[in-house]
């Protein structure tokens, strides 16, 4: 996978708690905690919104498509 370095200005309190992580060799070195965190924190918003869009659906419509899936589904089966 292709990598881009940027720039980043952080406070010196996360970057010592960085630094700590590093020591205790949790991690590699300090870009890999920041990938990291980055990956993850990205991850957890696009499961929130995810999770955002599911709320707009309207559960009725939706249990009317199941039904009517299944309907279909039960249908193509052999009846014995």
């Amino acid at each position: 996978m292709a990598m881009t370095k940027i720039a980043i200005t952080l406070e010196e309190t996360t970057v010592e708690r960085i630094n700590q992580l590093v020591k205790r060799q949790v991690f590699p070195n300090r870009s890999r905690v920041i990938q990291d965190a980055v990956r993850e924190k990205l991850e957890k918003l696009e499961r929130n919104r995810l999770a955002r869009e599911c709320q707009k659906l309207d559960p009725e419509f939706e249990q009317a498509l199941a039904e009517e899936g299944l309907s279909e589904e039960l249908a193509a089966w052999p009846k014995y």
